[in-house]
C-alpha cells in the first residue's frame, strides 16, 4: 500500500499556520492533480475489471498507452508521473481497488472495484483496509483465435479507419458492422476484439435514453412528467420534464459547454450533490444546451423515484452482457452504510437500489458517460433500434413510437452538422448519408451509427487523443457506399 491515510485533525495540527493560506492558482493545481489522480485510478480499476468480467486480457500498461495517453488538459501532462498500485484479492482473481498517489498529506485517490466495474472514492477517502496485494498475479484468460469477416469494406477504407484518413492523430480500436442483424465486417487493434470492453463516453446517454424508453413502455413513465426537480412546488424548475432533459433543453445554466462533471467523473463527488441544483437561465424547452447533468438528472429521477426496474435488467434482456453502468460512491454505502471500507459486492449494491429506504438516497447511476461496453454490445444496442424496439427474444422493449421519438429534432437544435433527437444525435444534414440514420456518439471516438434504411449497424471505438476528431460521417458514407457495391 502506498501509504495509510492520516486523520485529518492530524494533518491540520501539523501544519504551520503561515502554510495555511494559498493562492487560487496553487488550489487549482493542486486540485488538477487530485483529478489527474482519480481519473488514472478509475481509469486502471474499470478497464482492467471490465476486461476480466468479460474474460479478456488488460494489463496496465495498455491502459496506459491507450485509455491514459492523449487525454485533455491539464491531466495529460500529469498522470503519467503519479505512482500507482493495483491491489487484488488473495486468490487474484478480480481487482479489489486502484490507489494513486498525488499529495505528500493526502491519503491516494482510490477507485473500488465490486466485481465489475469501478466507483470512484471522493478526494481524501480512507484507503480500504481489505485483504490484498500489489504482489497478486491476474489471471490469465486464454486466447481466443478468431477469424473476423473483412471482405465488405475496400482495403483503403479499412486502412483509412485504423489510420490518418478520417482525422489527423485519431486512433481506432475496433470497427464492427452489421446489416440485418449479421456481421459484415469487423476489424481491431492489437490487444482488443469484439468483447473487449472500453468507456463509452457519452454514448451511455444513448444506452440512458434506452433505459427510459423501457421504463415508458413499462408504464413506469411519461416523458412529458415533470422530472421533479427544484425545491418545492414554487420552485420553477418543476416544470422541466423528463423530454427536456433528454432533449438537452432543460433551460439550466451551464457554466462550461457539456456541464463539465470532471467532480463527479473524477473527483468521487455524488450525482445528487454535483448535478441536481443548477439554476434556471431560459424556459425549458426552449434553448438547446448539451449538458452531462441534463442526463444524469433524467436518470436519477427516474430509476430513484419511478420504477424499480433497474438499468441492468434492461442490459440483461439485450443481452448485453459485457456492459457495465458504473455508479457514484454513495451506492456503495447504500449497500453497506457502515463504512466505505467494508467490502460489497455488485448483487448486494443492487438489491440496496431496488429497494432503497427514501427517496433521499443520493448514490447514482453515472449513465452520462461512466459506462463500459464491447463493440459487440453496442452492436446488440443499434440492432434493438433497427428491429423497432424488439428484443433478441422477440419481446417489445420499446414502445413502438420510440425509434422516431429519439432520432426526431423535435426539440431546440444544436448549431453544427449534427441535429439532435432524445440523446441520440442526428445525421439529417450529412451529404451522402440517408436522412434518417442517427448514433450513439461519445469523447475520444466512440460511435453507434444507425440507418435504419438499410438496416445497418456501425460501430467504431476509439482512443483518439484530445483535439483529434474522428469523421464519422465520411467514414459512414464511404461504409455504405462500399456495402452497395
Amino acid at each position: 500500500m502506498i501509504r495509510k491515510a492520516l486523520a485529518a485533525s492530524a494533518l491540520l495540527a501539523a501544519t504551520p499556520l503561515a502554510a495555511q493560506s494559498t493562492t487560487q492558482e496553487e488550489i487549482d493545481a493542486r486540485y488538477d492533480r487530485a483529478l489527474a489522480a482519480g481519473y488514472k485510478a478509475l481509469m486502471l480499476c474499470s478497464a482492467i475489471s471490465s476486461a476480466e468480467h468479460a474474460r479478456q486480457n488488460r494489463t496496465a500498461q495498455s491502459v496506459l498507452e491507450w485509455e491514459l495517453a492523449g487525454i485533455q488538459q491539464p491531466l495529460d501532462d500529469l498522470v503519467g508521473e503519479l505512482p500507482y498500485e493495483i491491489h487484488r484479492r488473495a486468490d487474484g482473481e478480480r481487482v479489489m481497488h486502484v490507489e494513486v498517489e498525488w499529495a505528500q498529506d493526502m491519503p491516494p485517490r482510490i477507485a473500488r472495484s465490486f466485481g465489475a466495474g469501478c466507483t470512484l472514492g471522493p478526494i481524501g477517502i480512507a484507503i480500504p483496509e481489505d485483504e490484498t496485494s500489489a504482489d497478486y498475479q491476474p489471471p490469465k484468460f486464454r486466447e481466443r483465435d478468431r477469424r473476423y469477416p473483412t471482405a465488405a469494406l475496400p482495403r483503403e477504407v479499412q486502412d483509412g479507419a485504423f489510420g490518418d484518413a478520417y482525422g489527423p492523430g485519431t486512433r481506432t480500436t475496433a470497427v464492427l458492422i452489421s446489416k440485418e442483424g449479421r456481421p459484415l465486417f469487423a476489424r481491431f487493434a492489437e490487444g482488443f476484439d469484439e468483447d473487449t470492453p472500453q468507456r463509452t463516453w457519452s454514448v451511455a446517454k444513448s444506452i440512458a435514453a434506452t433505459y427510459l424508453g423501457a421504463l415508458v413502455h413499462r408504464g413506469d413513465l411519461d416523458m412529458h412528467d415533470s422530472a421533479g426537480l427544484g425545491l418545492n412546488s414554487d420552485d420553477p424548475r418543476g416544470t422541466i420534464t423528463f423530454d427536456h432533459l433528454l432533449r438537452m433543453a432543460s433551460g439550466r445554466y451551464s457554466d462550461t459547454a457539456g456541464n463539465r462533471t470532471d467532480p463527479t467523473y473524477f473527483g468521487g463527488a455524488t450525482v445528487a450533490e454535483r448535478a441536481a441544483q443548477w439554476p434556471l437561465l431560459h424556459p425549458p424547452g426552449s434553448v438547446f444546451r448539451y449538458a452531462n447533468n441534463d442526463t444524469l438528472m433524467a436518470v436519477e429521477r427516474a430509476v430513484f423515484h419511478k420504477s424499480g426496474f433497474l438499468p441492468e435488467q434492461l442490459l440483461g434482456r439485450l443481452r448485453m452482457s459485457d456492459t457495465i453502468p458504473e455508479k457514484d460512491w454513495a451506492a456503495a454505502l447504500l449497500a453497506r452504510p457502515s463504512q466505505w471500507t467494508d467490502e460489497v459486492d455488485i448483487q448486494s449494491m443492487l438489491d440496496a437500489m431496488a429497494n432503497r429506504p427514501s427517496r433521499d438516497y443520493s448514490g447514482g447511476y453515472i449513465l452520462s458517460s461512466q459506462v463500459w461496453s464491447s463493440p459487440k454490445d453496442l452492436a446488440r444496442l443499434g440492432q434493438l433500434y433497427l428491429d423497432g424496439g424488439v428484443g433478441p427474444d422477440g419481446s417489445r422493449i420499446l414502445s413502438e413510437g420510440w425509434v422516431k421519438y429519439v432520432s426526431s429534432p423535435s426539440g431546440p437544435q444544436p448549431d453544427g452538422p449534427f441535429g439532435y433527437g432524445a440523446g441520440f444525435w442526428l445525421f439529417n444534414n450529412s451529404e451522402g448519408v440517408p436522412a434518417d440514420t442517427f448514433a450513439a456518439m461519445g469523447n475520444r471516438g466512440q460511435y453507434v451509427v444507425i440507418v435504419p434504411s438499410l438496416n445497418v449497424v456501425i460501430v467504431r471505438r476509439g482512443e483518439d487523443p484530445s483535439g483529434s476528431r474522428f469523421d464519422i460521417a465520411a467514414f459512414t458514407r464511404d461504409v455504405l457506399e462500399s456495402l452497395q457495391k
